[in-house]
């Protein structure tokens, strides 16, 4: 199933932010019947779940297309690797639980609540996992209190990068042209830096130790500016914060290069 996450009309994606970095996840489901047991078209939604390494992501289930009765249950399967931390929704008439191991989390409807459309499950992905990978397993029910399964289907959760970082130079600081940049990323990743006008200042792999570094090739214009660096690996990516810069004197250090 080819899936594309968006935020926008009636495709369900949400951010849970830690450390610096934003997770996003969706989830598929399909194989809907209506009350009455007969088959009814299926309504998933697309969308790609990605998670960084050692992060936490908010997975929302939705397109179930059917009310839910007191008793129904939706529960999500965690991935292979990966634990569901928490069933943050907080609304009358749902109740959500957590298996002891992990694997599992449940939303069990208690009352007769207002209809919803999402349930957000929290999922964290193991430090360990590889950017660019996509973790097996993840799959969602939704049950009524008769036990008759009422939707299934899978969500498809890729191994994202975390945000890289900048730590020289500092922001505010008058700098020469040429200054030199560096930073921390995921080990191995590979690192763009861009200025204000989205132009390559300069580029470099991380090392074992996540350290990277590297200096512009070309002097940056005198004045103000910005620069931006973006990881990317195994076809995924990842955007860090920019800071502000000022250039003294980039034309002068061009015409004594």
């Amino acid at each position: 199933m080819s899936m594309i996450c968006t935020t926008t009309g009636k495709t369900a994606a949400v951010g849970l932010i830690r450390g610096g970095a934003a997770a996003f996840a969706c989830v598929a489901l399909a194989g809907v019947l209506a009350p009455s047991g007969a088959a009814a078209p299926a309504r998933p939604i697309r969308g790609e779940a990605t998670i960084a390494p050692g992060r936490e992501g908010i997975v929302e289930v939705s397109g179930y297309g059917t009310r839910l009765g007191a008793g129904a249950t939706v529960t999500l399967r965690a991935p292979a690797g990966a634990e569901v931390t928490g069933v943050p929704l907080d609304a009358p008439g749902y109740r959500g639980s957590l298996a002891a191991d992990g694997r599992r989390g449940t939303y069990t409807v208690t009352g007769t609540p207002r209809e919803r459309r999402a349930f957000p499950f929290v999922l964290a992905v193991p430090e360990g996992a590889v950017p660019g990978t996509r973790l097996r397993g993840c799959a969602v029910r939704v049950v009524d209190a008769g036990g008759a399964v009422r939707a299934a289907g899978a969500c498809a959760v890729t191994v994202g990068l975390p945000g890289p970082t900048l730590t020289r130079p500092e922001s505010g600081v008058p700098l020469p042209a040429r200054p030199e940049i560096a930073g921390t990323a995921h080990p191995g990743v590979r690192i763009t830096v861009r200025d204000k006008d989205h132009k390559v200042a300069c580029a470099a792999t991380t090392g074992a130790d996540g350290i990277w570094r590297c200096t512009p090739d070309t002097a940056l214009p005198t004045g103000a500016n910005r620069l931006q660096p973006t990881a990317s690996l195994n076809g995924v990516s990842a955007v860090g914060e920019q800071i502000q810069i000022t250039v003294t004197d980039g034309g002068a250090a061009q015409r004594h290069a």
